[in-house]
């Protein structure tokens, strides 16, 4: 399963805010991850970080696309979609 991406790095931490409608991908998550967009942190982050919220193992995810860019989009393997269905955001 593909999932689509809005990240924003060099935030205070890692955290996910919820669905947005983007007019160039669709349904998208956010994310603000602390690492800096430099020498792919950003990228081995938003890995750490999906796993963990996801409950996945690391090795089970990866991109697809958009890893030099903000938009990205990430393969997941199909029994994640479910656990993306039951996560709360902040309000």
């Amino acid at each position: 399963m593909k999932l689509a991406l809005k990240v924003t790095p060099n935030a205070r931490k890692n955290e996910c805010l919820g669905w947005e409608d983007n007019p160039l991908a669709g349904r998208v998550l956010k994310l603000r991850i602390a690492a800096p967009p430099v020498e792919g942190k950003a990228n081995k982050e938003i890995i750490s970080y999906l796993s963990k919220l996801l409950g996945i193992p690391k090795s089970s995810l990866e991109f697809f696309r958009g890893e030099t860019g903000r938009l990205k989009i990430v393969e997941i393997p199909d029994t994640a979609g479910k656990t993306l269905e039951h996560l709360e955001f902040p309000k």
